[in-house]
């Protein structure tokens, strides 16, 4: 079974991670995938905006944490490598289309950050959103970075510190999602909007994403030379080798502080 569907449609694209026994984690070969599914919507000059949305119950789930502990069982790092500290993550952003996240369930750790990636984002009512890292003895990657932009310092203070779940409603009053929906009407709803992007000038499009991007990441490689020394330091401590461990075996971390 693979573990992205990838189906084209008259003007967009529909990505749907597909792992749903492991809540669509980016784990396996999803992550792979995805990237060449965004190389082919790119070059593909009939598609003009694309749809990320998740299998079953989850949106995604973020790391795997199962493979994470594998990871720090063997003494590699629990975070994969970060090259230059730089934590982009796929190409929703960087590629010149539009994307939509349709979040239909849980979105946590980096599947909050993927979502964060999009350009809009909208949300089942029984969904939610959260950035557990702090839980798991790591720090969270793309959205330390742009989070703040989106939702401003406080907001972005309470989710990244506290790793609490934030409800459909809060996320909506926060500016994380632009919109609330029923989850059957998710689907349909994003369409409607990827439908009215496609029906503009497709150069128009283009360049107002590319002036939005521009904005997100102005003076950013500030906060990317700060983060790669603190999140070389968290990464490498027993207690980033501890969360996920912890994870594996149900259980509750016991924190060193080293």
């Amino acid at each position: 079974m693979s573990e992205l569907l990838y189906e084209k449609h008259d003007g967009y694209a529909i990505f749907t991670l597909n792992r749903p026994e492991r809540l669509n984690a980016l784990g396996g070969g999803v992550m792979e995938q995805l990237n060449e599914a965004i190389e082919d919507f790119n070059a593909d000059p009939k598609m003009r905006v694309g749809i990320l949305t998740g299998s079953g119950r989850a949106f995604c789930a973020g790391m795997d944490l199962k493979e994470a502990a594998d990871r720090a069982a063997s003494g590699d790092a629990v975070g994969g490598v970060r090259p230059e500290g730089r934590v982009e993550l796929m190409g929703f952003s960087r590629s010149p289309k539009p994307f939509i996240a349709a979040i239909n369930g849980l979105a946590v750790g980096g599947g909050c950050e993927i979502a964060l990636d999009c350009d809009i984002r909208i949300m089942s009512s029984d969904a939610y959103v959260g950035l557990f890292e702090p839980k798991r003895g790591i720090m969270a990657g793309y959205a330390m970075h742009h989070l703040p932009r989106v939702v401003g310092s406080t907001a972005a203070a309470y989710m990244l510190l506290t790793a609490d779940a934030i409800e459909a409603d809060q996320a909506l009053e926060w500016g994380v999602v632009s919109e609330v929906v029923e989850p059957e009407r998710l689907i349909p709803r994003a369409v409607e909007i990827a439908q009215m992007i496609a029906e503009n000038a497709p150069l128009s499009v283009h360049g107002t994403k590319a002036e939005i991007q521009a904005w997100r990441m102005a003076s950013i490689d500030d906060n990317y030379r700060l983060y790669q020394w603190i999140d070389a330091v968290v990464l490498d401590s027993e207690d980033a080798r501890e969360g996920p461990q912890a994870f594996a075996e149900k259980r509750d971390p016991v924190w060193q502080g080293r």
